[in-house]
């Protein structure tokens, strides 16, 4: 099977890239070749193209065809219109990475299932999935364009701290500092490690039972904010000090964190996960989060220079703290 990634070098298309190779599958990576060498995959073949230049990519691709294409990088109607003009006689499913933001904002029921609403009044970047999502549909309507959409949740790897602040965050924990946590801490979360998801998204490749369907892929454990900073400080060999702040006062400090809080994590997330194990009867996620932790923690100690503090963060953090917490 012939299969084309757009992007592919990100936390989440690395690891689904390294299990379509492994399972015999002839992969293309499409894109500028820049980033290529932060997560290397043995065994990619490169197209190397601008895909939001149309023209560059349209030359690019010209003598290819392909049985699966994956965009990893579509955020906009804009960029699916351009994927559908490209890709429309070039391939037999176009599975589009779509975000579980796009559900009902905050849930009415839990747990999420593909079949609640899609309303997120609050995160454009979930408003533009949608509408992205809206694109395919049609096309699927008036010219049977072979779609799939996948809703990945919050998905992490070892490079990636999955809380605000980031590698920041460790730091304050090692120095003892305190860290912000946003509301009370115990809303529901969902955290799945990359090659847990990459079972889900694989096996969809070259499936007929996603055609024209939408899947999300996430993990099926269940942790509180609390117990995510929790279980980093454990790993770190550190006693965490929590500071308790409300989503909306931190939205007032910084609207980019503060739109990711509250038109995303502020609000218990726990997904049915039952269409995606029906269409792949072998995907199930086999890495909690304490071992995913583990994971992150060894590599931030494994090379100084990749433990970044970010001081406006710690700045940001530090004022949210005096000016909010008695």
């Amino acid at each position: 099977m012939k299969v084309l990634f757009i992007g592919g070098t990100g936390i989440i298309s690395s690891a689904c890239s390294e299990l379509a190779v492994e399972r015999g599958i002839e992969l293309f990576h499409l894109n500028r070749g820049k980033s290529s060498l932060i997560r290397p995959v043995a065994g990619v073949k490169h197209i190397v193209a601008d895909i939001r230049n149309e023209a560059e990519a349209e030359k690019a691709l010209e003598s290819y065809n392909f049985d699966v294409v994956v965009d990893w990088i579509a955020f906009v109607p804009e960029h699916i219109e351009e994927d559908i003009r490209l890709f429309r006689d070039k391939t037999k499913q176009f599975i589009f990475i779509s975000s579980a933001s796009i559900y009902e904002t905050p849930p009415s029921i839990l747990p999420v299932t593909e079949k609640t609403p899609l309303y997120n009044p609050i995160w454009k970047y979930s408003q533009d999935k949608i509408a992205c999502e809206d694109v395919l549909r049609k096309a699927w309507v008036t010219e049977q364009f072979p779609f799939t959409i996948v809703r990945p949740s919050h998905t992490y790897d070892k490079t990636l701290v999955p809380v605000e602040g980031g590698y920041t965050v460790l730091q304050r924990m090692i120095d003892g500092k305190p860290v912000v946590v946003h509301g009370d801490g115990t809303s529901i979360w969902t955290l799945t490690h990359h090659r847990d998801f990459a079972k889900g998204l694989v096996g969809l490749i070259g499936n007929q039972k996603a055609l024209a369907e939408d899947f999300h892929i996430t993990s099926d454990e269940w942790l509180s904010w609390n117990s995510i900073y929790g279980i980093m400080a454990k790993e770190l060999g550190v006693q965490a000090t929590l500071i308790h702040i409300p989503s909306d006062v931190i939205a007032r400090y910084d609207s980019r964190i503060g739109d990711s809080l509250l038109g995303d994590k502020t609000h218990s997330m726990i997904f049915d996960n039952c269409k995606i194990k029906n269409a792949v009867p072998d995907f199930r996620c086999d890495i909690p989060f304490s071992e995913g932790a583990k994971e992150i923690v060894q590599w931030y100690k494994e090379d100084i220079s990749r433990r970044i503090i970010d001081q406006w963060i710690n700045q940001l953090f530090d004022t949210i703290i005096k000016e909010n917490y008695k």
